[in-house]
C-alpha cells in the first residue's frame, strides 16, 4: 500500500486524514465553514509533521473533487496541488458524493447522497449498495415526482445536507432519510488506496474542482439595503 494524505473541504466540515498501508493513522476535522482557509492549512502542516516525525514517506495526496461549496473546493484543491508540487508526489481526485456513500456501503438499498445547492436544488448521485454508479452527479430540483419510479421498485437511502430539504417533497415507504452523513477525509481510504495502486492520478497543474454549476456571486444584504434606499 502507501502513505496517503486525504483532504475534504466541499461542505461546512473540512477534514484531513493520513492512511498508512490501508489504516487510518491520523485524522482531524472542523465544522466551521468560515475557517476552512485557516484551519485546513494547519491540519495539512500537522499531517506532514506527523508523517515526517515517524520517518514515513508521503506517497500521494487525495482530494475530494466536488461537487460542493465553490469556495471550500477551491481551498482544498489549491492546498492539495501545492503540497503535490512541493513534494513531487501524485494527486488523486475522488468524487465527493461517492465519498459520502462510502459511509453507508455495503447496503441492500440504493444510496442517494445529496448536497445542498440552494432553494430546492441539490447536487445528487445514485449508487447501488456496492457503490456502482447508477446515476451520475448532477444538479436537480426536488419535487414530489423525484425518484418515484425507482422508489416504486426499491428502497433508497437519502442522506447529506441536501436530503433534509427533500423530506417534505419525497413521500414513499421506500424513502429512508439518514441523518448526520457528510463527506469526510477519513472515508476516502479505500478509494484513495485503489487509485494509488492503479496509478489513477490527475494532472496536478491542470486539475480543477468539479463544480457542476458556475459560481454565482451574491450581493451582501447591506448593499441590497443601500441600493433599495436610493
Amino acid at each position: 500500500m502507501a502513505c496517503i494524505l486525504s483532504i475534504e473541504s466541499s461542505t461546512q466540515t473540512c477534514s484531513a486524514a493520513v492512511f498508512l498501508d490501508g489504516k487510518l493513522v491520523w485524522n482531524r476535522e472542523n465544522s466551521d465553514l468560515s475557517s476552512h482557509s485557516a484551519v485546513l492549512g494547519v491540519y495539512i502542516a500537522e499531517a506532514v509533521g506527523f508523517v515526517q516525525a515517524r520517518h514515513f514517506r508521503l506517497d500521494a495526496v487525495a482530494v475530494s473533487e466536488g461537487p460542493g461549496s465553490y469556495t471550500g473546493l477551491r481551498i482544498g484543491v489549491s492546498l492539495a496541488k501545492g503540497l503535490c508540487f512541493g513534494l513531487n508526489i501524485p494527486l488523486i481526485a475522488l468524487p465527493t458524493l461517492k465519498v459520502m456513500a462510502t459511509r453507508l456501503a455495503p447496503s441492500a438499498s440504493y444510496l442517494c447522497p445529496m448536497l445542498d445547492a440552494r432553494r430546492m436544488e441539490v447536487y445528487a448521485a445514485l449508487y447501488d449498495g456496492n457503490l456502482n454508479e447508477l446515476e451520475p452527479a448532477r444538479a436537480i430540483i426536488i419535487d414530489e415526482n423525484s425518484y418515484q419510479d425507482l422508489l416504486a421498485q426499491k428502497e433508497i437511502i437519502f442522506f447529506g445536507n441536501g436530503a433534509d430539504k427533500c423530506k417534505t417533497a419525497i413521500h414513499s415507504s421506500n424513502a429512508i432519510f439518514a441523518d448526520g452523513v457528510y463527506p469526510l477525509a477519513s472515508d476516502m481510504m479505500d478509494a484513495a488506496g485503489k487509485a494509488y495502486l492503479s496509478k489513477t492520478f490527475v494532472n496536478t497543474a491542470y486539475f480543477e474542482p468539479f463544480y457542476l454549476k458556475e459560481f454565482q456571486a451574491t450581493t451582501p444584504k447591506n448593499k441590497v439595503v443601500n441600493i433599495l434606499s436610493k
